[in-house]
C-alpha cells in the first residue's frame, strides 16, 4: 500500500510538473492594460524564459517588411513566431537607421550624426540622447548610444533607436509636460527582476506621459523609443493582431520564439 501511494503520488508529482511546463511555454506574453485614461498592449518577457531574437532580412537577403514573412521562415524552421513588433526606426529601403546586430554581426554602425532642422523640428532618431538595446550572455540591457560605445559590451543582437525614454530611472529631460504632441508609440524597457516589456500604445500620447508608463507603471529604470505613427506595429496571433506598416513594411523586427 505504501508503494501505491508513493506511485500514486510521484504521479501527480510528474503531471502538474508537466502541466507547468506546458503552461509556461504556451503563456501570452501579451496584455492589454490602461495606464493614466491610455490604452496599451504590453508584453513581458522574463528573462531566461524566452528567446527574444532580431530580425531583418531573410535567405535571400531581402528585408522581411511583414510580420507575417517572418511568421512564415520561423515555421519552416520548426519553430513559431510568438511575437513581433518593430525594433526601431529604418530608411526608404528599410534598412535600420543606426546599429544593427544580429547573431553577433554587426551589419550596420552606429549613427552618430548630429541632425539638424531649419524648421527645428528634430527627428526622433537624432533627439538627444538615442540609444541602443542589446541582449548578450548577461541579459538585457538599454544604454545611451555614447554609453554603449565606450563600454562595448558583447551583444549577440543589438538596435539603435531614439530617443531614449527613461535613462537610469529619470525620464529623458527634454519631454515637455502636457506636450500636444500625440501619437501612437512603441518602445521597449528593462525592468525590475531582469525582464524586458515592450508597450504599444492604442491612443495617441506624448513622450513624456510614455516614459512615465514605463518609469512609474511598468518599473522600468531603463526605456527607449522604438517608433511611432505609422511605424508601430504588433503580430500577436493570440491577440489576432498582425499589424503592418503604412510605410510599405518594417525594417528590424524583435520577435519572440518558441
Amino acid at each position: 500500500m505504501t508503494c501505491l501511494k508513493h506511485s500514486v503520488l510521484a504521479a501527480a508529482i510528474m503531471l502538474a510538473a508537466t502541466m507547468t511546463s506546458l503552461h509556461q511555454a504556451h503563456a501570452q506574453p501579451c496584455e492589454q492594460e490602461s495606464f493614466e485614461e491610455a490604452k496599451y498592449v504590453i508584453c513581458t518577457l522574463e528573462p531566461g524564459n524566452a528567446d527574444l531574437q532580431l530580425f531583418w532580412k531573410n535567405v535571400d537577403g531581402a528585408p522581411y517588411r511583414a510580420f507575417s514573412n517572418l511568421a512564415e521562415a520561423v515555421r519552416a524552421e520548426g519553430r513559431t513566431l510568438t511575437f513581433a513588433v518593430n525594433a526601431g526606426m529604418y530608411r526608404a529601403d528599410f534598412s535600420p537607421m543606426g546599429l544593427y546586430v544580429e547573431n553577433g554581426r554587426e551589419l550596420q554602425p552606429a549613427n552618430m550624426t548630429e541632425a539638424e532642422s531649419s524648421s527645428g523640428q528634430v527627428p526622433n532618431f537624432y533627439k538627444k540622447p538615442n540609444g541602443v538595446f542589446f541582449l548578450g550572455q548577461a541579459g538585457a540591457g538599454i544604454l545611451p548610444t555614447d554609453e554603449f560605445l565606450k563600454r562595448r559590451p558583447k551583444a549577440r543582437f543589438a538596435t539603435q533607436s531614439g530617443p531614449m525614454l527613461v535613462i537610469a530611472n529619470k525620464l529623458n529631460p527634454i519631454f515637455i509636460v502636457g506636450s500636444t504632441d500625440r501619437t501612437r508609440r512603441s518602445g521597449v524597457g528593462t525592468c525590475e527582476r531582469g525582464a524586458v516589456r515592450f508597450a504599444i500604445s492604442e491612443d495617441g500620447v506624448n513622450f513624456h506621459d510614455f516614459a512615465r508608463l514605463f518609469r512609474d507603471h511598468l518599473k522600468c529604470a531603463d526605456a527607449l523609443f522604438l517608433d511611432g505613427g505609422r511605424g508601430v506595429g504588433l503580430y500577436n496571433p493570440a491577440m489576432g493582431r498582425n499589424d503592418w506598416s503604412w510605410h510599405g513594411g518594417y525594417g528590424p523586427i524583435f520577435g519572440l520564439i518558441e
